[in-house]
């Protein structure tokens, strides 16, 4: 009898479950788009797809911080890379210069080196004349001797710069495959994310984008007032406030760093930009750019960071509210900060 008994089925731990409830929304939101009507899947719970769609915009911003820091990491090594080549060209043209002298030179003494020096001041018309000449050639011969030194030392150089520069392109072919790896896990978590989505009411998708606002116009109060309730501890700071209020309504897009549009950590990078602050460019090099500090001792223009990968900030504002950039299809807006898992804060000025 026991060996019909039906198999006991493993229930998956409380985390394990949630991760694959929310890719089985997302695969069932994918697949749906592409069998048609007549294939469709049963609709998923509201709450199922809210919660599907938060982890996956979660993850692309995850990934987005990645790309961003690989970007950067590509710029550099395309700034290095360029400059060593300059350098080489400048390097090369010396080079060149120093040879050209040197044929010069030994062109000259081969076409008359052909005389015993004896014989020539014997028959030079003026041998005190000669003596004297013979006396410049072997300080210009002492002179050559130092400038072919120094035309190998800049041969050795030159190869030196050249080495440096295939290093750095070697490095920046790599930074930019992890770019293009991170670039692609973005479009597919957001794909994923705009799929679930799509299987909600127009109502449940607005209210889903609008989830977590101070109410607008109490926004648009606030941005005309150009300053929060609670004021800045220095102008640097509050200059940092200024350029977020500035900055509210722009749209959310991965990688930017505005002027008229931003990611989380390129919104903070430009509003401190502004007030002459220059702040890495990722999320978990930004946490580390100041002196850390406690919830209870926020002020405004601290940065704020949010879940366990710090992978979300956004500016501090006063009154327990951030100004950050959300989301694809969410702009910059005023936010609580207990929206989100709050994972620490960082004074910069």
């Amino acid at each position: 009898m026991a060996a019909h008994r039906k198999p006991r089925q493993r229930t998956l731990p409380g985390t394990a479950a949630r991760f694959s409830a929310t890719l089985a929304l997302a695969g069932a939101a994918t697949a749906t788009a592409f069998e048609g009507a007549g294939h469709a899947a049963p609709a998923p719970a509201p709450d199922d797809v809210r919660a599907g769609a938060d982890r996956l915009y979660q993850e692309a911003e995850e990934a987005t911080e990645k790309y961003n820091g690989a970007k950067e990491k590509a710029d550099r090594a395309r700034r290095e890379a360029e400059e060593l080549r300059d350098e080489a060209a400048r390097r090369t043209e010396r080079l060149n210069a120093s040879r050209n002298a040197l044929g010069s030179f030994a062109t000259a003494q081969y076409r008359a080196g052909g005389l015993d020096p004896a014989l020539r001041l014997v028959l030079d018309s003026d041998p005190s004349r000669y003596l004297a000449g013979a006396e410049l050639t072997e300080r210009v011969g002492d002179r050559q001797a130092a400038t072919v030194a120094a035309v190998h030392r800049q041969m050795r150089e030159l190869e030196q710069v050249r080495a440096e520069a295939g290093e750095r392109l070697a490095v920046l072919e790599e930074q930019r495959t992890r770019v293009e790896r991170h670039r692609t896990a973005v479009r597919e978590k957001l794909a994923a994310a705009e799929a679930l989505l799509a299987r909600l009411s127009a109502e449940e998708r607005a209210a889903y984008a609008g989830r977590g606002d101070v109410p607008a116009e109490r926004a648009d109060r606030d941005a005309l007032r150009g300053a929060p309730a609670v004021a800045a501890p220095n102008p640097r700071a509050a200059q940092a406030v200024a350029y977020a209020y500035g900055a509210l309504g722009k749209p959310y897009v991965w990688g930017a760093t505005g002027p008229s549009a931003f990611d989380c950590s390129g919104l903070t990078q430009a509003a401190w930009r502004s007030a002459g602050v220059a702040l890495p460019r990722t999320t978990y090099t930004q946490i580390n750019a100041g002196q850390r500090v406690s919830r209870s001792q926020l002020a405004p223009g601290d940065l704020v960071f949010f879940y366990s990968g710090v992978s979300h900030v956004g500016l501090y504002i006063g009154g327990g509210r951030m100004i950050h950039a959300p989301r694809p299809g969410a702009p910059v807006r005023i936010a609580p900060i207990d929206q989100m898992p709050y994972a620490g804060a960082t004074r910069v000025a």
